[in-house]
Parts: C-alpha cells; structure tokens; sequence
C-alpha cells in the first residue's frame, strides 16, 4: 500500500507531473528547423488543404487522442473539478502510451454547461483521431457521448461508461461458463445506475443476457415500473416488474451481482442467499460492496471479481481503452460502435482462455502458473496479447460495419505488426 507521501513524492519529483511532449523528427540543425517550420512546413500544409485526410499523412493526428474531462465525476473523488482531475487526465495519458503506443493531449475544460462542453468538443475535432471522454457525471455523460458521435467524424468513447461493461463483459461470459450458465438464463442485480451501471447493464444484454431479468438498485432502492422519484430516462429503460424494493431482496436467488456503487453495501448474509454457483462481481473502488474473503465465506462455490488488483479478476479499464482505440485508429474508424464494443469483450474472454500466459506476466504478479479458472476468468493487464487480440478484433469489427476508412488488407501482416509492437512495449 503507497502512502500519501509517496504518491506526492512521485507526481512532483523531477519535471513536475507525468507526460511531456518530444519532438518525433530532428530538430538540431538549421535544415532541420527549415524543414519543421518555416519555409519546409508549407507543402504538408497545401497538402492538407488540397486533401484534409492527408493530414494523417502528414501530422501526428492518426494517433493522437483527447482525454476530455469536466472534472464532475473523478473516481471516487467526485465533482473535484478539472484541475484538481488533471493528474487522472494526465494518469490516463500514461497509460495509453504505455499500453498500445498512443498520444494523448489531456484537456481539463471549465464548463458546467453540457451542450457548451459539446461545443467545445467538436470545435476541436481537426486535432484528435480520437475523443476519450472521462469523468464526467451521469447523466450528463449520456447526453454528452450521444451528441458528439451523431456529429463528429472521429471515435468518440466514455470510458468509464463503456470500459467497465467491455471489460466485465468479458469476465461474465467466461464466469458463466464455468458455473455452468446461460447468459439469457441470468438473473443479474446492479448496485448503483450512474453511468457504468447502465452501459454495463445495456452491453450484457448485447451479448446475449435478458433485460427483463435484470434488476438495478440506486440509493433510492430498486428501479421499478411505476417508481417516479430518482428517475431519468436511461433509468426508466431497465424499470423492472418485480416485487423487491432493497438490495436484499433483489438479491434473494439472483445469479448475479454487478456492484458499482460504494463500499459495504452487501453483506454475508446478502451473498449466501443468491441462487447456486453465483457471480459476485464488487466493483467499488478502492473498496468493494463485500470483501472478496466475506464472499467466499458465504459463498464456497461463488466466481468474483473486484476493482483491486490485490485479488483475482481485477476489472481494470486499462485492459480495454488503449487497444480500443489502437483498432479504431489503425483503420481510421469514424465510431466505436455496439459491434467494435462487442468484439473487444469477445477477445478478452478468449484471451483469459488461452493456455501459455506469458512468462513475464506470471513474474509480475509472482505467480508459478495461470490458467483459466474460477480466479483467472479476464486477462491480467500486462499481458502482451491482449493489445494484439482486442486490437485486431476491434479493427476487423469497424471493418465489418463499414465504419473504417482505411480497411486493413492484409490482416496478418496487421498481426504482426501489432505482435512486434507488444514485443517493443513489453521491454
């Protein structure tokens, strides 16, 4: 466990912060200026004019993304504001560079007025390949995420809304698997309808679990048809017909629990009266809805996952947005939509199910072995092969939808190069 002190220690040692930015071309001589700048600058400038995709031929555009926030929703924090979320902004920069060897230019933006964020947004549109949205609260993210891809022409993705869905996604189909379920058999609880409740409950029913056996709780208890006090639209869509009213009784024989919500909402008592073989998955962080050892005690046969990377199964985003976003890039996508979102799960889950983990990932998290079971059911986030399967699958999707603007012909020479990228990342 870091302390304060360190954590404070690293963010201001040396060059103050996390990123900085380094020129990609010389730039020593008086020819090198010349050709940087003024007078060499001009042709790629005329280039563009004449032709504006050019300018992925000719700038860093094609792999740069924005990582937007209005600071109204910083982890657990809350609404801290955009500078005092500039360090996340910053932090999510880092990893984008590390996993999948892309840009980031982090944009803290003081505005409370979402169709004025909006604006802002898609005034920058010639700068970026892509738009990564963070930490704005719900509801206005919807609104927000909606409203910039029915206009704008480059992927624009809440990744805290549709992250933690792809990424448990992945881990539901497989933790359903191995208890020997269906995912339209589930009947599924989620703790908390902000906006990764409901991306998360919308992404499960894209693969295959049904809406009317999922129940979501908030803090005014059960969403249910009839309910008007604490509702909005996207709430409305998942109203059940169901009898219960509080998280307990949701839970009483349910299959799944889906928690994104705040720490110690559920108790041993709440876990032992799900239904056989359930799945527990406490996403609150940095502590989750029931401790992973309270969940096992009540639950011996229970497959669970948390936020933390100190158990099995840590649902962490980073295994999703970089190479997202690498796919999306590589084949100049315009969206990522339902399918590239689908995609992305799918090459999680079989990832987790491929033999040989890595040796390097095994020595990082000090294992002797890992394989596909009750605490390995998602990919660790190091692990080399996750940029190469999500990245091709998220590129071969936005190809399939006609999404892409550049297809990529050859897709194994594709895999290669993304296998080589992995090798060079990985040192």
């Amino acid at each position: 466990m870091i302390t304060k002190q360190q954590a404070l220690e690293y963010h201001r040692t040396g060059r103050k912060g996390k990123v900085e930015v380094i020129p990609s071309k010389p730039c020593k001589t008086q020819n090198d200026l010349s050709m940087a700048y003024t007078p060499g600058v001009a042709e790629p400038c005329r280039e563009i004019h004449a032709e504006p995709d050019a300018a992925y031929e000719y700038t860093a555009r094609g792999n740069l993304v924005a990582v937007i926030t209005d600071g109204t929703a910083v982890l657990g924090l809350g609404n801290i504001g955009p500078l005092a979320g500039k360090p996340v902004m910053e932090g999510k920069g880092v990893l984008f560079k590390r996993f999948a060897d892309i840009d980031v230019f982090d944009i803290e933006l003081q505005e409370s007025d979402p169709d004025q964020l909006i604006r802002i947004v898609q005034a920058m549109e010639p700068t970026f390949g892509g738009i990564n949205l963070e930490d704005i609260k719900a509801p206005e993210c919807f609104h927000i995420e909606e409203q910039l891809k029915a206009t704008m022409d480059i992927p624009v993705f809440h990744d805290d809304q549709h992250g933690t869905a792809i990424i448990s996604g992945a881990a539901l189909i497989n933790a359903a698997e191995l208890q020997g379920k269906e995912l339209k058999d589930l009947t599924i609880v989620f703790s908390g309808a902000g906006a990764a409740s409901i991306s998360c409950a919308d992404h499960y029913v894209r693969l295959g679990a049904d809406q009317n056996k999922i129940i979501i709780v908030d803090s005014k208890g059960v969403v249910y048809k009839g309910r008007t006090e604490g509702m909005n639209r996207y709430k409305q869509r998942f109203a059940a017909e169901t009898h219960a009213r509080t998280l307990a009784e949701a839970l009483e024989g349910a299959d799944v629990f889906c928690g994104l919500s705040v720490a110690g909402l559920v108790t041993k008592e709440m876990a032992a009266s799900m239904g056989d073989k359930p799945v527990i998955f406490a996403m609150a962080n940095p502590d989750p809805e029931i401790t992973y050892q309270d969940a096992v005690d009540a639950c011996s046969d229970v497959v669970m996952a948390t936020g933390r990377s100190d158990f099995p199964n840590q649902v962490n985003n980073v295994l999703g947005f970089p190479f997202i976003f690498r796919g999306a890039l590589d084949v100049r996508s315009t969206t990522i939509n339902d399918e590239m979102k689908v995609a992305a799960t799918m090459a999680l889950a079989r990832v987790a199910k491929t033999p040989d983990v890595p040796r390097m990932v095994l020595e990082a998290y000090e294992l002797d072995s890992l394989s596909f079971g009750p605490e390995y059911i998602i990919p660790k986030p190091n692990d080399p092969r996750v940029l190469v399967e999500e990245s091709l699958a998220v590129a071969k999707a936005a190809m399939d939808t006609r999404v892409a603007r550049q297809p990529i012909a050859d897709l194994d020479a594709y895999r290669k190069s993304l296998e080589a990228l992995a090798a060079k990342i990985s040192q």
